[in-house]
């Protein structure tokens, strides 16, 4: 993906000035970029530590004029400066005599995203196609303000996982207040792994108290418990009666209703009490499960939001505590909009040190800007980079 997105050399350049910096000195006078994990991008003194690795930074397969536009679009949004890197891209981008390649075209359509300028993406995105011969991204709104209306919109998210039994109890009250408080919640089935009458009856009278008091539910990933509760009922034997109604339920949810008739008719049967009614208001979509091949290692997933700068990089910061007990390490960035210039090298510092340890991390759902400004600190040398669509 990288070679793809930073365009190609043009022809005649030679590969020395393909990888050189205006102003720089010669590369012999120049470190290894690997040498930016010895900065300390700590302090507050951002002059410094830009003049400390001016030298140090590197961008490869392109010419020089173009690799400086680069390198200070990349720059300035980092800094801030929105709008002065979305000048320079287009002055860039308007110049027939620059070989632009994709990367920068990118740039400036995530740069319209970011800054929620649907009108200009929509204008952008035609000469995007015709030039490269591919479908453009979509548009999708990644402004502050959307992104802030778009999680206030996300219902709370609860896992259950272990054993559902009776010493759950406590967290099934927190579950409670939680629910009744944002009237609504997602609740993920998909951790547990045994399940006993005391536990059913606790997350059924859950349900009912939500259903009361018009808490919306979602279930998520029935699938498993189901499986685990049908090879627990018996038609016939009076037992686990709270299994049985759990069971029923579930199937609502899950929009299963010639699975739950049937097993209506042997409740009937087995308790002689009317079972349940099907309520077409309690099934939900059902919610795709992921399913992860078993030969692929699975990545235990971070996540980096909103707009991190030196004053607030804590979830920088706790990346390498995170890190600490696991081999692969996925960072979903798809909330992260901006990184300046210290945030930037204190993760470089954390991903070469645990790229050290052996460890893969991988930083996934990029956007085009700050995908720039981690290749020109050479964070695509300590970690992998995966941009989003």
């Amino acid at each position: 993906m990288v070679a793809g997105f930073f365009g190609k050399k043009p022809p005649g350049v030679p590969p020395a000035a393909a990888g050189q910096k205006a102003g720089a000195g010669s590369s012999a006078d120049r470190l290894a970029r690997t040498d930016l994990s010895t900065i300390d991008f700590s302090g507050a003194d951002i002059s410094r530590a830009l003049a400390d690795c001016a030298d140090m930074v590197e961008v490869q397969e392109l010419s020089s004029g173009i690799g400086a536009a680069f390198e200070e679009v990349a720059v300035l949004y980092a800094n801030g400066s929105a709008r002065e890197a979305e000048a320079l891209l287009d002055a860039v981008l308007a110049d027939e005599k620059q070989a632009a390649g994709e990367g920068l075209w990118m740039m400036l359509l995530d740069l319209y995203r970011l800054t929620g300028q649907r009108e200009r993406f929509e204008s952008r995105v035609l000469d995007y196609a015709t030039r490269f011969e591919r479908s453009p991204p979509p548009w999708v709104d990644l402004s502050s303000a959307r992104q802030s209306a778009r999680k206030s919109d996300v219902a709370p998210l609860v896992n259950l996982s272990g054993a559902l039994s009776g010493q759950a109890a406590p967290q099934f009250k927190q579950m409670e207040m939680v629910g009744l408080k944002t009237a609504r919640i997602r609740i993920d089935l998909k951790r547990l792994r045994s399940v006993d009458d005391t536990g059913c009856a606790l997350l059924s009278q859950l349900l009912r108290t939500f259903a009361s008091e018009r808490v919306k539910v979602k279930l998520l990933n029935c699938g498993q418990l189901i499986s685990m509760l049908s090879g627990q009922i018996r038609p016939g034997v009076r037992e686990g009666r709270d299994t049985w109604l759990l069971m029923l339920e579930l199937l609502q949810h899950n929009g299963e209703q010639e699975r739950f008739e049937d097993l209506a008719v042997d409740y009937a049967v087995t308790f002689e009490e009317s079972p349940p009614s099907w309520n077409p208001e309690m099934m939900a979509e059902p919610e795709a499960e992921e399913v992860v091949p078993e030969s692929a290692p699975v990545a235990d997933t971070i996540s980096l939001e909103g707009e991190l700068t030196s004053a607030n990089n804590d979830s920088i910061r706790k990346l390498a505590a995170f890190a600490a007990d696991r081999q692969t390490v996925q960072v979903d960035c798809s909330h992260l909009r901006r990184l300046d210039f210290v945030s930037a090298g204190t993760l470089f510092n954390i991903l070469a040190t645990l790229r050290g340890q052996g460890k893969l991390v991988s930083l996934v759902n990029v956007n085009a800007m700050v995908a720039a400004l981690l290749r020109v600190m050479g964070v695509e040398q300590v970690a992998q980079v995966l941009l989003r669509s």
